[in-house]
């Protein structure tokens, strides 16, 4: 057997094009008159009309005020430090605990059992009670 004299067991089903006329009647699925029932129509994206109701949104160029902390709970400190140790923002970027070590806020999820001096962080209201209640200092 050769390549030009194998057949197709199904014949090829063409597209059926909607819209011009024949076997779907002379509106063929358009209905009657109308934008929509011409050529070439084009309609407006509804899309459009709902973004146009949104404001602008202006002073992308500037920050905003909003500070950005790096946060570290007191389980890891309690993990990494010796008693009476006197922890900064500068000895945690070391240890690499943060990466930055601008501005730290510590929360206070976990438990402290242990006395430490802090210095230069910015504290939830839970974890200063619970530094102060172990008998830790904030300077």
């Amino acid at each position: 057997m050769q390549i030009h004299q194998l057949k197709r067991e199904k014949k090829i089903k063409k597209r059926k094009r909607v819209g011009r006329g024949g076997k779907r009647g002379t509106y063929s699925g358009r209905g009657i008159k109308g934008q929509k029932a011409r050529a070439g129509r084009k309609l407006k994206p509804i899309i459009r009309e709902i973004l146009k109701k949104y404001p602008k949104l202006r002073g992308y160029r500037f920050k905003s005020k909003k500070e950005d902390y790096e946060i570290i709970n007191l389980d890891i400190l309690e993990k990494k430090f010796e008693t009476g140790t006197k922890i900064t923002p500068q000895l945690l970027k070391e240890k690499n605990i943060v990466k930055k070590g601008e501005r730290v806020k510590i929360l206070g999820r976990g438990e402290l059992a242990k006395k430490l001096i802090f210095q230069g962080f910015i504290f939830s209201k839970k974890a200063k009670e619970k530094i102060l209640k172990q008998g830790g200092e904030i300077l």
